[in-house]
């Protein structure tokens, strides 16, 4: 075996998380030491906050009361969006920053994880010519932010006109019936967003960042925090220089000043089969609307996903929000306008939903703070720093972790007059990527590729030395027991919750997340040293 066939096999040095480590490292956290930065929160922003940080040389040690990618990031649309949404709002700054990021994770951070993806909008009766030259106009505009943000046209294929023929042929369950033709447009699409969380956390790892789930902060400080050990119930006080607190639609409980208005996002989980072999996604106007869609999504497990809502929660937030039947209705009633046969609400087989940390900027009791919609919220980001000097990073979006995180850093090191680098995470890959052909030449399946890059062979080669572990962990479901043996020994998953809500995306589907239990607690079993 070569140097590289064996560098293949392995997991990427410094970067597994595991049980043992996440003992031995908590002990030395909480052993009356000083780090530089402390992060409270371990989704996107989180992750990428103690990525930007460690990699910039800092001591860094990251806590999350739960697992990596709990809370919103699990729950998004999986698009890394190029801005044309926030172009048609005249957020140029915004815009222009979504298409920069975008570039950044399919070129050079994340080729491995983000990849373009096809939509069709359909033009049928229901869209007027008006609409669809308006549309058409969108999507070029949206084209030229490409070129802006100096993605090449081999990454993201340019816009075009597609006829009725064509259209049919890239989205078969549309209603043929007064079909004229369709708009083919391009954007980026993360292979798994949890995935993209524990890929960030590696990678932080991997530079040397302690990265601690199940860490409760209990309050925060400019030096530090209280936690509790969420395993054992253990409390102690882990001391930092600088502490951000990016704990999302949570970061007004531990930090006071700001308010966070919350906006839900509601998803669909369909059966593929049910609409039948989708090559592209769907953009399918919402009626009433000139700049908002439902989007129907392809994942290539066997499912699909309908959204999204824009939909304001009021009062206590939840770990895991539930999703009303208003927004399963308002999605199966939109998807139901172009398609042959509309989908019922017994063929709904999961949903999901999850909670943008919006910032709300308007005046309490004012005129405006109760009517303005939360789809109508400027997803700028914001980085707040208390007076006492704890770093707050709120609002933004998926696409823009990374900047968000490098601004956070950026403010956390000026408040406290820490020495460091600049921000190297632009041009940094996270575990697993590697430019095109390197991923194309990988002796491993395209699918397991496309979630683990060039690690895909390690995870093959477990199941090669024990054909047990080639078996899936449900029937017809393509995640075998090697993925589940490969999450418990280097991507820090802890139980079977872990394997199956985040390092995977069994648990979408109730009834299957049931049957894989047993499975996935049989698995943990086996990962611990004790097993192979």
């Amino acid at each position: 075996m070569s140097i590289r066939d064996h560098a293949d096999r392995t997991a990427a040095p410094g970067s597994s998380l595991d049980a043992a480590r996440r003992t031995r490292e908590l002990a030395t956290a909480a052993g009356g030491g000083t780090a530089d930065l402390l992060v409270v929160g371990l989704g996107a922003t989180g992750a990428g906050v103690a990525l930007d940080a460690a990699a910039r040389g800092l001591d860094v040690v990251a806590v999350d009361a739960h697992d990596l990618a709990f809370g919103t990031s699990r729950w998004s649309s999986k698009l890394i969006h190029g801005g044309l949404r926030y172009l048609a709002a005249g957020q140029f700054d915004v815009a222009h920053e979504s298409a920069v990021e975008r570039g950044v994770l399919m070129t050079r951070t994340a080729p491995h994880l983000v990849a373009a993806q096809p939509f069709v909008l359909p033009l049928t009766p229901l869209v007027s010519r008006a609409q669809a030259s308006l549309a058409w106009a969108g999507f070029r505009a949206g084209d030229m932010l490409r070129l802006a943000a100096r993605t090449p046209r081999q990454v993201l294929p340019v816009p075009r006109r597609l006829t009725a023929a064509e259209a049919r042929h890239l989205a078969p369950s549309v209603r043929a019936a007064g079909l004229r033709g369709g708009l083919l447009s391009w954007d980026g699409r993360v292979t798994d967003d949890a995935r993209l969380v524990t890929a960030l956390a590696r990678t932080a790892a991997a530079h040397g960042a302690r990265v601690l789930t199940r860490v409760r902060a209990l309050g925060l400080g400019p030096t530090g925090a209280r936690f509790r050990d969420e395993l054992t119930g253990e409390e102690g006080e882990i001391r930092a220089r600088a502490v951000v607190n990016a704990t999302g639609v949570w970061a007004g409980g531990l930090v006071d000043g700001f308010r966070v208005r919350p906006s839900r996002g509601t998803h669909l989980v369909l059966r593929s089969e049910r609409l039948g072999a989708l090559p592209a996604g769907l953009h399918i106007p919402v009626p009433g609307e000139t700049n908002r869609f439902v989007l129907v999504l392809p994942q290539g497990d066997g499912r699909t996903y309908v959204g999204l809502t824009d939909e304001p929660v009021e009062g206590e937030i939840p770990d895991v929000p539930e999703v009303p039947e208003t927004d399963i209705g308002f999605l199966l009633d939109v998807l139901g306008s172009v398609l042959d046969a509309p989908v019922r609400r017994d063929e709904v087989d999961g949903a999901f939903a999850g909670l943008r940390p919006l910032l709300d900027t308007s005046v309490p009791g004012g005129p405006d703070s109760a009517s303005v919609r939360t789809s109508d919220i400027s997803r700028r980001h914001a980085v707040l720093t208390s007076p006492d000097g704890v770093v707050t990073v709120v609002g933004g979006k998926l696409t823009t972790y990374r900047r968000m995180a490098q601004d956070a850093v950026d403010a956390a090191v000026a408040a406290r007059g820490l020495p460091s680098a600049p921000s190297p995470t632009a041009g940094l890959p996270l575990v697993g990527a590697a430019g095109p052909e390197r991923l194309r030449d990988l002796p491993a399946p395209a699918r397991l590729v496309r979630r683990y890059g060039t690690e895909a062979p390690a995870v093959q080669a477990l199941a090669e030395r024990d054909p047990a572990l080639a078996e899936p962990v449900l029937p017809g479901h393509p995640v075998t027991r090697a993925e589940l043996l490969w999450a418990a020994r280097h991507e820090g998953a802890l139980d079977p919750s872990d394997l199956l809500d985040r390092r995977t995306r069994i648990g979408l589907v109730p009834e299957d997340r049931a049957e894989a239990l047993a499975v996935a607690a049989e698995v943990l079993a086996r990962a611990t040293p004790s097993g192979v």
